[in-house]
């Protein structure tokens, strides 16, 4: 869990810094709306979290074809990373916001998924 929780804050600050990226959610983030609660309920933040794409729908969705470390699938994982697009895996009447790309994050070795996503989100 320790490796889970680090791997998704250096990914979530980074992302952060993305300019292909303009939201994410994750509660280790100062600026999330709930990191003050999580911060005193919590000794670290876990591994999932999610992001939104800028350019929208099509562009979110290209990056999560493109990833290659990552594996494309809807659960909160295992030891591996775990991505979607999470309105198409929920299908029709999904209230997920177009351009949300859901991810758990594994124990790889950080900087490999930072490399992969960072690849997944060029143009």
């Amino acid at each position: 869990m320790e490796r889970h929780s680090a791997n998704a804050l250096a990914i979530a600050r980074a992302l952060s810094a993305h300019p292909a990226v303009s939201t994410v959610h994750y509660p280790g983030l100062p600026e999330h709306p709930g990191h003050e609660a999580a911060a005193r309920q919590m000794k670290a933040f876990g591994g999932m979290l999610s992001f939104r794409v800028r350019a929208g729908r099509e562009a979110a969705i290209r990056a999560v074809c493109r990833v290659k470390l990552f594996v494309r699938a809807t659960s909160l994982g295992s030891v591996e990373s775990l991505i979607e697009h999470r309105q198409t895996s929920e299908g029709p009447g999904s209230k997920a916001p177009p351009e949300l790309i859901r991810v758990s994050v594994g124990i790889e070795h950080v900087d490999d998924l930072l490399d992969d996503l960072r690849q997944a989100l060029q143009d």
